[in-house]
C-alpha cells in the first residue's frame, strides 16, 4: 500500500485474492496448517484492508473487494481451516464496511464457486485421495454435478465480477457478499 501511494498518490481499489488451504481431516488437522491458513487468509487480509482503508479514509473514497468462498457457510470436515478462514473473511468484510462507510469507502466480497484453478485442482486431488477415490475424473464430475448450473465457473467470469465490484457496483452497496457459485451457495 505504501509503495502504491508513493507512486500514484493514493489507492482506489484493493482486491484481496490470495488464498491457501490444505485438505486435512478435522481430527488430524495440524497446528502448522491452521496457522498458515489463518495467517494468509485472515490476518494478511485484515492488515491489507486496514492499510488501504486508512488511505481511502483520507481520500474519502475507495473500494475493497475480498475474495471469500461458498465453503465459509458449509460444514467441510476435511477442509475446516480453509472454510473457517473464509468465514473470517466474511466477518472482516462486514466489519471493515461498517468502519469505512462514513468515509465513502465500499467493502464487499465475492464468493466464487468451483472453477479450474491450480489451487482448486490440487485441493480436489487431495480431497479425492482423502476419500479413497481413485478415479479423479469421476470424482470431479460428481462434484460438478452438485452445481445447479451444471458447470464450473470460468476464471474470466469471476474476473468480470471483480471488475464490476471495483468499478460499476452501485455506490450504495457495501458489506455485501456476491455469491457467484452457479447456485451451489443458495442461501
Amino acid at each position: 500500500v505504501e509503495k502504491v501511494v508513493a507512486r500514484w498518490g493514493g489507492i482506489d481499489i484493493l482486491v484481496n485474492n490470495a488464498g491457501y488451504g490444505v485438505i486435512e481431516p478435522f481430527l488430524d488437522a495440524t497446528f502448522k496448517a491452521w496457522t498458515r491458513t489463518l495467517a494468509l487468509n485472515v490476518t494478511a487480509l485484515a492488515m491489507a484492508c486496514k492499510a488501504a482503508g486508512r488511505v481511502m479514509r483520507e481520500q474519502r473514497s475507495g473500494r475493497i473487494i475480498n475474495i471469500t468462498s461458498p465453503g465459509s457457510r458449509m460444514a467441510l470436515p476435511d477442509y475446516t481451516a480453509y472454510t473457517a478462514s473464509k468465514a473470517g473473511v466474511d466477518s472482516i468484510t462486514r466489519a471493515a464496511a461498517v468502519a469505512l462507510a462514513p468515509y465513502g469507502v465500499l467493502v464487499n466480497s465475492l464468493a466464487p464457486g468451483m472453477m479450474d484453478t491450480e489451487m482448486q485442482r490440487s485441493t480436489e486431488i487431495d480431497l479425492a485421495r482423502a476419500n479413497g477415490r481413485d478415479d479423479l475424473q469421476a470424482f470431479l464430475d460428481e462434484r460438478t454435478r452438485r452445481i445447479p448450473l451444471g458447470r464450473r465457473a470460468e476464471i474470466a467470469e469471476v474476473a468480470e465480477a471483480v471488475v464490476w465490484l471495483c468499478l460499476d457496483a452501485p455506490d450504495y452497496m457495501t458489506a455485501e457478499r456476491l455469491n457467484m457459485s452457479g447456485g451451489l451457495d443458495k442461501d
